[in-house]
């Protein structure tokens, strides 16, 4: 069960990532980044942290992300119906901006990653986000952080690269928007 939420999580990935890199949005490769707050930014966008992580907004050629909302993760206060019941080979969905994903692990919301003390990761220390992306655990120590957010990938980035993210994340502005907690689907 484990190994199929990993090959899911980097499959959704991988799409997301096709996604951004047919709009163009990534371009050329571009001279390396100075400083930590720089790399953190380009790291920021080149892993796709706002494919899921940003709310999006319908433009002229489609969804794209609302940067008015950037990184607030999924708006809290939406209500959402039940997810759709899998069938065949389809067993994840998502929702229209991406910020919300239902599967075989259950319901999952992307993360306010605004330093919003109350609502995001405010209260987060560099080394409590340095384990989180390790150990795939919310805050580094507590419950499961869960598909499609590819923990096990970003976890194999350097300590500096993560910190570079981390110095990025804490200069945007703190939003305040409360996420719903993730729902874990029960054991089968």
């Amino acid at each position: 069960m484990r190994k199929s939420l990993v090959v899911s999580s980097l499959g959704l990935l991988l799409a997301v990532t096709l996604l951004g890199t047919a709009s163009g949005r990534f371009g050329a490769a571009a001279k390396e980044p100075e400083g930590p707050i720089a790399r953190g930014r380009y790291l920021v966008g080149v892993l796709g942290c706002e494919d899921c992580h940003t709310p999006k907004k319908m433009g002229p050629h489609g969804p794209e992300a609302d940067m008015t909302k950037r990184l607030i993760g999924h708006p809290g206060g939406t209500k959402l119906p039940a997810p759709p019941k899998p069938v065949g080979p389809w067993v994840v969905a998502a929702t229209g901006d991406l910020t919300a994903w239902s599967g075989p692990w259950g319901m999952s919301f992307a993360t306010n990653l605004t330093p919003h003390e109350n609502t995001g990761i405010g209260i987060w220390t560099e080394e409590m986000f340095v384990r989180a992306l390790r150990t795939g655990r919310h805050m580094g120590t507590s419950r499961p952080i869960l598909p499609p957010m590819p923990w096990q990938i970003y976890g194999d980035l350097t300590d500096d690269d993560l910190k570079a993210v981390y110095a990025f994340l804490r200069t945007l502005p703190a939003m305040p928007n409360r996420v719903p907690d993730p729902v874990i689907a029960a054991a089968p």
